[in-house]
């Protein structure tokens, strides 16, 4: 056996880099293809905004000349001023299931991080918690929902054995519309809207740039204390918008007002997951523009579940059941759309607050994503 690990910079490498997810995943019933340019626009240091305020070395490890893993280490300049640590990152991890090849990507990962003065390593961040984030560690034999990870059951092992332990968990919960409306959750909503005057309103498609401007805004302001939050620049949320723009639906994102101030916002987007994994597959499963944009057409149908993806309320007017009334109205949209099923994901583990609102809707937890941690 020759195995060697090699960092890559050309795009014909960071091609290998993308595909190699099809030699992993390209048998798994369960697996979502996604566009492979997407995947080159998400590492290309040029095109993605992340980029501009953080270091990334990217491997490869081959085998006689095979590609048989690959691994990201990320140094997030924006994370380490916001919390005031030395905290380097993996990513992008994919592996055959071969402990050697893992302590192989592992070592140059942590290598790089350590050499740039880092002291600790967590991951997986695809490249950022603003991005994919965890390890799926319990809840597998099902496809994943937009923009949430997916990987082997063997990972676990691969991680854990080379000394990674739990650096926090992130829930993903099943809300069903026939039973997410409980006689709490209505009680709750309708005496907030009697008492504290405050309106919901839909997102204006017609001014989506300023839409989006509040968004942002609320997003940085709101998330600011969470777990492993850093706030993303005007740049990486534009970056992100412009893709979203793609397949958002107006519908299912609403603000909350007051004496027309803004102090709220929730998210939620259809799962076009649905779409693509159920749509036809090509050779070695590829996902090219015109296939991803067939499926969407043809397959529209498919799609019963939305992602809940976030939701914000300002720090001032947070306990009075204002997330209860997102819920709601997010869950009566979906409904009189034709979803079945909401995703609510991810969820803090210790986000008491959250994960009690999911249990009064009849939620399900039933998946759970890890981040792990290691000292340098």
């Amino acid at each position: 056996m020759s195995l060697a690990i090699r960092r890559i910079t050309s795009k014909a490498d960071k091609l290998k880099f993308v595909r190699f997810l099809w030699d992993i995943y390209g048998s798994d019933p369960n697996w979502v293809s996604p566009l492979e340019m997407d995947r080159m626009k998400l590492i290309d240091e040029q095109k993605n905004p992340f980029y501009k305020h953080a270091d990334v070395a990217w491997f490869l490890a081959e085998e006689n000349g095979k590609i048989v893993g690959r691994i990201a280490a990320i140094i997030n300049h924006h994370h380490n001023v916001f919390h005031n640590d030395k905290a380097g990152f993996f990513g992008f991890f994919e592996c055959i299931n071969d402990a050697q090849v893992a302590l192989k990507l592992f070592g140059a990962a942590e290598d790089f991080l350590r050499g740039k003065g880092m002291t600790e390593i967590l991951g997986p961040h695809n490249p950022s918690t603003n991005d994919e984030l965890g390890l799926l560690i319990d809840g597998f034999g099902k496809p994943p929902v937009l923009l949430m990870t997916y990987n082997p059951l063997y990972y676990i092992d691969l991680i854990e054995r080379n000394g990674y332990t739990k650096a926090k968990d992130l829930y993903a919960w099943l809300l069903s519309t026939d039973t997410s409306r409980s006689e709490k959750l209505i009680r709750v909503t309708e005496a907030m809207q009697k008492r504290a005057g405050i309106t919901i309103r839909p997102f204006k498609k017609k001014d989506f740039a300023n839409e989006v401007t509040r968004i942002k805004t609320l997003y940085n302001a709101v998330w600011e204390k969470n777990w492993g939050f850093v706030p993303m620049t005007d740049e990486e949320f534009d970056f992100l918008a412009s893709d979203l723009k793609q397949i958002y639906d107006p519908d299912l994102i609403f603000f909350a007002e007051k004496n027309g101030e803004t102090i709220g916002f929730a998210l939620s987007l259809p799962d076009v997951n649905q779409a693509f994994h159920r749509g036809p597959r090509i050779p070695r499963g590829i996902m090219n523009l015109p296939i991803a944009l067939w499926n969407l057409m043809t397959k529209k149908k498919a799609i019963d579940t939305v992602r809940i993806l976030t939701l914000g309320v300002g720090k001032e007017h947070r306990g009075r059941g204002i997330d209860a009334m997102f819920y709601r109205k997010t869950i009566e949209i979906a409904e009189a759309k034709g979803y079945k099923f909401g995703e609510a994901s991810w969820v803090l583990e210790d986000n008491d607050m959250m994960n009690r609102a999911c249990e009064m809707m009849n939620g399900k937890k039933y998946k759970t994503y890890r981040v792990y941690q290691k000292a340098l």
